[in-house]
Order: C-alpha cells, then sequence, then structure tokens
C-alpha cells in the first residue's frame, strides 16, 4: 500500500496545500498552517485513499494495512507534545476529525478527547488543578463517542439524543438551566449515567484502552463517509462518491478549561452578505461542537460584532459590554492575534476563510482554515472586492463563480410596504438572507413529504443537526431556537441559499405536540409564517414578495462573463414579457419561442379547436385564419423585445389532442359554438386518442399530414419579421422544424416554408433574410446528421426529447423510479435535469461533427432544460456550439457557465 499517512507539527509537515485531494482540505489546509509557522496543534492526517479501501475491503483488512503508520504517527505526536498515548500518568489525548477535498460541513463525524478512561481523568484533574474541566472533558467523550461510534441515536424524531435526556435530568435535578453550571460531582454523576446508558445500550462496557478507542474512532469517521447525510449532501452538490475522506487525528486543545479558555468560529469576510469585515463567534470554557450545534448561543468575537448583534437583540451597550463581551473585550491579545492569522491567512489563499480555533489557558491554537462557504450575493460581491483589491484577475473571478448560486440573487424579497404592515412575531439572528414564507413542519422528513405534494414549508427547528439535510433542501426557509451565526443551521443555510433565522430564542417549540409559541400567539404545523432572513424577523402569515434589485457588482460579473464568453447565451421565451426579462439578464436571441404556447391564451383554444374538428382543408384553413393575426402580433412583440437578435421559432409540436377538451360540459359548449353534434365532438376527440402520443402524431409529422398549418405559422412569422423591418427593427427569423428524423421530413417542410415565404415576399413587395433548421431530437437525427445538414441551415438539439428517447424513460413518469435510482447509485445525476455526456452527449457530439462535415456553416445550439444547467453548458461550449437556450431566470447562469468553459479551454 502507498504512504497513508502524512504527519504535521511544530512548524513542519509532510502535506502542504496542493495536496487536497489526498489529504482533504482540512489535512492540507493543517499541513500549509504549519509551514506558515502558525500555532496548530500536531497531528498526521490518514490520506482518501484509504477511505476508498475501507469502503472497498472493509475494516479488518485497513487497520492491519495502517496498524504500523498509525503507531508511528502517534509517536510523532508524542514527541512533540511530551505526552504518552494510553498512559494514566501523562495522557495524550487526541480529536479524531474527517475532511473531504470538498468543503462537507457537519455531514461526517468527530470524536473529541479520544483516549480518557477512570485513569486519565483523575490525572488530568490532578495535573490542572482543574477536575471540573478534567470531568466535563470525560463526560463530553463518553457522550460524542457513545453516539458516532457505539451509534447511541434518538428511538424517533420526536425524542431527544439519550445522553442529552440524561443531561436534561441531572439538571432539572440540581435545577440549572446550561451546561455549564454543572458541578464536579453532577459531572461525575453524568459520566456513571452515560456509562450505564452505553452497557444498556451495547451489552458492553465503554471501552478503557485509548487503543480501542481510536481505531473506533477512525472506523468511525470514514464509516461516516457512506451515512445517509454525507451521501444526500454529495449528491446535492455533485461530489464523487469515489472521493473518500481524509481522517485527520490531532493531539488535543481544551477550550473547557476555564474562563480563560474558549472555542469559537471566524470569517474573514462575512459569509452572509460578502461584507469586508472580519466576523465570527466564541464561547468561553466550550469545546468546538458548542459552538456549530448550537446549543448555547455564542458571543461576538469583535466590538463591532457584538454591537450590531446587540442592536438587533435589543440590548443596551450597558447590557451587552457587562453580560456579552466581546473577544476583543474578553481576551484583547488572543482576539488581536486571530485577527492578525485571519488576515494572513486571507492574503495568502486569496479568498474568504472560514477558521475554527481554540483558546486554551490564554493561548490561541488554530484547528482549520478552508475556503469559507457563502451565499450567492456575497459570493459575488467578494469576487468583485478581491479584483478590486488586485488580490486576484478577471478570470479568477469568473472562476469563482459557483454559475447556480448565481439564482439565488434572482430569487423575490419582500416589499418595504409590505414589511411595515407586516406583524413581527419574533427575532432572532439572519444568519442567510433572503425572503421565505411556508407552512410549518417540525421534522425533516415532514418538510419531505409536504414539499412533495408542491406545499412550500418552513423548518421550524429546536437547533438543526446534519441529520435535518433533507428538509432544509426543500424548505423555503429555516427558523432555529438555539444556535448563531456559525451553527449548523446557518452555515448550511448559506451554502444552500436559503433563508435562515437562526437563534430565536424566546420562541417555544414543542415536537410532540407539534406547536410553536411566538409572542404569545401558538402555532401549529401547517400554520403559516415569512421569515427575513436579511433582518432576522419572523413575521405573522404570508407576506408579499417582489422582484429583486440587482446590485452593481452582479452587473460587473455579467460584464466579465460578456468579455470572456465564446458561446452566447439565448433564452427560451415565448412571449414578449419573457423575452424582455431575458434581455434584461443578457439574453442574445431566443433559442426556442413554443408557438403552442400561444395557442392556450384567450380565446385563441376556440379557433385550434375549430381547426382541429374541421372535415376538410378548407374548414381548418379557415379556422387558421383566425389565429393568423393572433400569431403575428405575438413574433411581432417577440422580434421587438430581442431588437436584432435572433429568434428560433418551433413549429407547432404537441400532438392536437392536448388542445381538445376532454370533459363533455366543455365539448357540449364546443358542439353548440361550432354547430355540430356533442357526438361529432366525442368521436373527433376519441380518434385524436394515442397509447404513446409523445412518440406519435406531433412535431413534423403534424406539418406534413396539414401543411395548411406550417403555410399559416410560416406567413404570421415572416409578416410580423416585415412589419418589424418596417418600423426600423432588425429582424432575424429561424423557423425550426420539430421532431425530424428523416431527410424528407425536412425538405417537405422547408418547401412549405420556402413556397410561403415567396409568396408573402411577392404580396409584400419586400423581402426578408430567413433561416430553416430543425431540432435535433430524435437519435436517428444524430445518426444522420450529415444528410439532415444538408437542408438545414441550423441544428437546435432538444435534449430533454432526446434523453428520453435514448435512455427509453418518459419524462413524466421517471421520477417515480429516478429517486431511487439515485439513492442507489444506478445514475448519479437525474438525466433530464444534467445532460448525460457519456451517451446523449455522444450522439449531440456526432450531431455537431456530421452536421458540420456537410455544412460548414451550420449554427448549431441547445434548447433542452440542459441549456441553463452549469456543466451541460459547459459540454455544449466545448463542442463548439454557437448558443445555449435556457429559461430567462437562468441566463445569467448559463452566461457565467459558458465564459469559465473559454476560461478552461
Amino acid at each position: 500500500m502507498a504512504k497513508a499517512i502524512y504527519t504535521f507539527g511544530d512548524g513542519k509537515a509532510e502535506g502542504n496545500a496542493g495536496m487536497r485531494n489526498l489529504l482533504g482540505g482540512k489535512g492540507a489546509n493543517l499541513a500549509e498552517m504549519n509551514l506558515l509557522g502558525m500555532p496548530v496543534p500536531p497531528g498526521f492526517t490518514i490520506t482518501t485513499d484509504v477511505c476508498t479501501e475501507y469502503t472497498q475491503y472493509g475494516r479488518d483488512k485497513v487497520v492491519a494495512d495502517i496498524k504500523n503508520e498509525v503507531e508511528e504517527a502517534i509517536a510523532h505526536v508524542e514527541t512533540l507534545t511530551g505526552k504518552k498515548f494510553d498512559d494514566s500518568s501523562n495522557p495524550l489525548l487526541v480529536s479524531v476529525r474527517s475532511g473531504a477535498r470538498a468543503s462537507m460541513p457537519g455531514m461526517m463525524d468527530t470524536v473529541l478527547n479520544l483516549g480518557m478512561n477512570d485513569a486519565t481523568v483523575a490525572t488530568m484533574a490532578e495535573k490542572s488543578g482543574n477536575p471540573r474541566f478534567a470531568w466535563d472533558s470525560y463526560r463530553r467523550f463518553v457522550q460524542m463517542y457513545g453516539d458516532v461510534v457505539l451509534g447511541m441515536k434518538p428511538k424517533s424524531k420526536t425524542d431527544i439524543d439519550p445522553f442529552e435526556a440524561i443531561m436534561d435530568k441531572v439538571k432539572e435535578e440540581k435545577g440549572v438551566k446550561f451546561d455549564n453550571e454543572l458541578e464536579v460531582e453532577d459531572l461525575k454523576e453524568l459520566v456513571v449515567r452515560f456509562k450505564a446508558a452505553v452497557k444498556d445500550y451495547t451489552g458492553k462496557d465503554f471501552p478503557e484502552s485509548a487503543w480501542e478507542q481510536l481505531w473506533g474512532g477512525i472506523c468511525a469517521v470514514f464509516d461516516s463517509w457512506m451515512n445517509e447525510r454525507a451521501i444526500l449532501y454529495r449528491r446535492m452538490n455533485q461530489i464523487p462518491e469515489e472521493w473518500g475522506t481524509a481522517v485527520n487525528v490531532q493531539a488535543m486543545v481544551y477550550g473547557n478549561m476555564g474562563d480563560n479558555s474558549a472555542t469559537g468560529v471566524a470569517f474573514s469576510r462575512d459569509a452572509a452578505t460578502g461584507e469586508n469585515i472580519f466576523n465570527g463567534e466564541y464561547l468561553i470554557n466550550a469545546q468546538g461542537e458548542d459552538v456549530v450545534a448550537g446549543v448555547r448561543t455564542p458571543q461576538q468575537i469583535t466590538v463591532e460584532g457584538s454591537r450590531r448583534w446587540a442592536a438587533l437583540q435589543g440590548i443596551s451597550e450597558e447590557e451587552r459590554a457587562s453580560k456579552y463581551p466581546s473577544l476583543e473585550e474578553s481576551m484583547p491579545v488572543c482576539a488581536a492575534e486571530l485577527i492578525a492569522i485571519a488576515n494572513k491567512l486571507e492574503g495568502y489563499y486569496k479568498d474568504m476563510q472560514d477558521m475554527e480555533f481554540t483558546i486554551q489557558d490564554g493561548k490561541l491554537w488554530m484547528l482549520q482554515t478552508r475556503n469559507g462557504k457563502r451565499t450567492g450575493a456575497a459570493m459575488v460581491r467578494i469576487a468583485m472586492e478581491l479584483l478590486r483589491e488586485g488580490m486576484i484577475d478577471e478570470k479568477e473571478a469568473l472562476l469563482r463563480m459557483e454559475p447556480q448560486k448565481l439564482d439565488e440573487l434572482l430569487h423575490p424579497v419582500f416589499d418595504k410596504s409590505d414589511i411595515k404592515k407586516a406583524k413581527v412575531m419574533a427575532k432572532g439572528l439572519p444568519a442567510s438572507p433572503g425572503a421565505a414564507a411556508g407552512q410549518i413542519v417540525f421534522q425533516a422528513d415532514d418538510a419531505e413529504a409536504w414539499a412533495e405534494k408542491k406545499k412550500k414549508v418552513v423548518l421550524v427547528r429546536i437547533e438543526t443537526s446534519p441529520e435535518d439535510l433533507r428538509g432544509m433542501a426543500v424548505a423555503q426557509g429555516i427558523l432555529t431556537m438555539r444556535g448563531g451565526m456559525t451553527s449548523h443551521a446557518a452555515v448550511v443555510a448559506r451554502g444552500m441559499g436559503k433563508c435562515c433565522v437562526s437563534g430565536a430564542g424566546e420562541i417555544k417549540v414543542d415536537y410532540k405536540a407539534k406547536t410553536v409559541e411566538m409572542n404569545g400567539k401558538v402555532y401549529n404545523e401547517g400554520d403559516w409564517i415569512s421569515l427575513n432572513g436579511s433582518t432576522g424577523e419572523v413575521y405573522d402569515g404570508q407576506v408579499p414578495t417582489r422582484d429583486p434589485e440587482l446590485d452593481g457588482d452582479f452587473g460587473a460579473i455579467m460584464n466579465l462573463a460578456a468579455k470572456y464568453t465564446k458561446t452566447l447565451v439565448r433564452t427560451n421565451a415565448d412571449s414578449p414579457r419573457d423575452a424582455k426579462q431575458a434581455r434584461h439578464f443578457g439574453a442574445q436571441g431566443i433559442g426556442l419561442c413554443r408557438t403552442e404556447h400561444m395557442f392556450f391564451e384567450g380565446d385563441r383554444i376556440k379557433a385550434v379547436r375549430e381547426m382541429i374538428l374541421a372535415s376538410d382543408v378548407e374548414g381548418r384553413r379557415a379556422a387558421l385564419a383566425k389565429l393568423l393575426p393572433m400569431q403575428r402580433g405575438d413574433f411581432e412583440g417577440i422580434f421587438e423585445a430581442m431588437d436584432g437578435y435572433g429568434v428560433t421559432i418551433r413549429l407547432l409540436d404537441p400532438p392536437l389532442h392536448e388542445f381538445v377538451p376532454h370533459q363533455t360540459a366543455t365539448q357540449k359548449e364546443l358542439a353548440n359554438e361550432m354547430g355540430i353534434s356533442l357526438e361529432e365532438v366525442k368521436a373527433k376527440v376519441d380518434a385524436l386518442e394515442e397509447f404513446n402520443p409523445m412518440l406519435g402524431h406531433r412535431g413534423c409529422r403534424l406539418g406534413i399530414t396539414y401543411p395548411e398549418i406550417t403555410e399559416m405559422q410560416t406567413r404570421a412569422i415572416l409578416e410580423a419579421a416585415l412589419n418589424c423591418k418596417a418600423r426600423g427593427i432588425k429582424v432575424e427569423p429561424e423557423i425550426m422544424v420539430p421532431l425530424v428524423g428523416v431527410l424528407k421530413e425536412l425538405q417537405n417542410q422547408a418547401d412549405v416554408i420556402n413556397t410561403t415565404a415567396a409568396k408573402v415576399f411577392e404580396e409584400r413587395g419586400e423581402s426578408i433574410h430567413y433561416k430553416v433548421g430543425t431540432m435535433i431530437e430524435v437519435p436517428r437525427a444524430a445518426l444522420t446528421a450529415n444528410k439532415i445538414a444538408e437542408v438545414a441551415d441550423f441544428f437546435s438539439f432538444g435534449t430533454n426529447d432526446l434523453t428520453q428517447m435514448t435512455f427509453g424513460y418518459s419524462r413524466d413518469d421517471a421520477p417515480k423510479f429516478l429517486k431511487f435510482y439515485k439513492e442507489n447509485g444506478i445514475v448519479k445525476v437525474d438525466p433530464f435535469e444534467v445532460l448525460d455526456q457519456e451517451g446523449v452527449g455522444q450522439l449531440v457530439k456526432m450531431g455537431v461533427e456530421k452536421g458540420r462535415s456537410t455544412n460548414p456553416d451550420l449554427k448549431v445550439g441547445i434548447c433542452g432544460e440542459h441549456g441553463g444547467e452549469p456543466s451541460s453548458v459547459k459540454f455544449c461550449a466545448k463542442l463548439g456550439m454557437n448558443y445555449v437556450s435556457c429559461s430567462p431566470f437562468r441566463v445569467p447562469i448559463a452566461r457565467v457557465a459558458a465564459a469559465q468553459a473559454a476560461i478552461e479551454d
């Protein structure tokens, strides 16, 4: 086996920041901080390769393979600390933490204070002169080890953690509210009760051997790579399973040694807004998990942060300074050192840093640094400010964008006038900005179930844990009673771009009764509330929202995208309103205008139904004549909105049965309007029914069977174009024939289009340039693209249908099994959301290459849902497509992804 372990400590390290794939983000950065001379407790990293071996071959083989290296690494830490592992007289205690190459906050497991037993706790109490610290560390270890390694979890979603239940009982017996109010004898009693619970649960005594504990901790971290929440997080963020996690073992430092010790989390810039202000939270006399778990609401590191927090909470400056002082006020030397280190780390990594630290007996220790998770707004602001500060260049600013996160900036916000009228029921911390309104649910699985029924939900929790990830992902917003700005809820919500209000301490949550009390009012599950993640306010009922106003940094990023991109971004738009919205976001043309969507507006559907029910060509032409001016008017509006950019209009595509009424009452109404019998209407509707309509009489097959439809639509398009031209508007119409699979299908429709165009131009005494092309959505069309390109001026890949036909999955029915497929690793992602590059992508590649082999000037684009998905956009850009097309609100995402593809090429 290759080298499995890399050590660090005392300013030296076997690894460095460039070894992230092997050492994970945490291990690589711990090594780098050592090399930078920062105070880091010594330790070692077990590589991600070992995790892969562990998943493949199991515990016994891996433990045997790395046993000698682990023992040597522990000896290395013993040398640097002057302590001895598994020794009662001078004990070395360690932490065991995960660390994948991609940040996965809270998704995997951690064990602190490992190596403690009945003998070491007595030694620690004696040597430190602080028995409370020793016994507090011991009870924490038994609790954490019992949970993480021995699997002692709540029995049901409404039950609390078994260790917390014991803790609450002891606090109740003592008449205290917080953990840090318990005395030494109480902590000793907790350890006794915790161990008894472990024996009752496992049938075995709690392990006394430090080595047995260490192997249990290491293997538990490897196991946590495959736990449900880690798998879900990887799936949500497209992190490959084969990457694995590293394991970091470090000498313990203690934030719970008394009032001169502390633990905390800090950010070099604001992760919610992007403001260039150092910020963070800490807890006196605590350990790291206390801060992120949200069990106690922490205090702010800086005076400025503390004052802002107090203002939000309605606390006076006098009360703040005396009861909730900042770290700058309570430990000024450590705070100054921490801020200096944060500045150094941000300057070194050239990005906003998320840091964990512990202060032990007045000495600062750094436990982690990583590029911090941030909201979409913060992502844009930080990148542009770093660019203006000269720390990164334009290309790097673009590459710093996670294109999907731009979507957050386009989400609705509360209108200020409505906020003034809203009733504030509670106030917490503005943990993640945004506006959210939804029905209250208390459990993550209930949130999932309600969301599947298309209900908007707000997840209300006492505090969130990684197990709540599923519910957080589908909720409109998250409200927690406990926890600060760096709690699990806050960090994960910001990473997801979810609105979150944390630490609303005045609310009372009752899981069993499914109620939350706010400002004297009891809310039941299903009641509506609204959250303001920018102010921390919680409002009664549903507060209306409006579209956001985009700031200058967003526009600057879009300008950079325009500067570097080679692939244009168009939009899928069926109305002038959608077209204008897309132009506002920078769309350069329309890649798909679905004419059938126009047929459902107002009285148009009547004319469509007349056309369908007509018994002969003359009847159809008469009905189509009614539609002509309506379609022409729509096209004029769209051409006007696009003002000079290309507009691709797809001829009628859906099967005709979608337009006819299926209810007897509506059929009767139609029969009366047309002056025919109900039986005739029913007979025609029945005749249109198909066993498999998506593969039936639709697309170009309709135009070939009923050429008068193609004639009317062509006339409407070209007359609209000529009308716009007469008004000085530049127009580039592109007429797209759908669902072609055979060359003669396209030839047939092209002949109809060109003949109609000649008539229109002769009637009007003027002409306009237009293109005729096709949608490549049938596999046969991709396979014979060289022939089809002899007639087509352009190809537009309709990857929705192409995916359906390539996989043989019905897009409407696939969700029933695709969720199971993803959970069981049969497919990694939904192929209707992310382009399948191995299968469907190869057909696309073949279509582009074959098409351009016979028509070098062939214009090529994509207009399926994939046109706004970043990895799919990049794939299309690499194939040399002229454009991608997506829905209006995905245009900014596609523009940035296209620019990144050009830079990465």
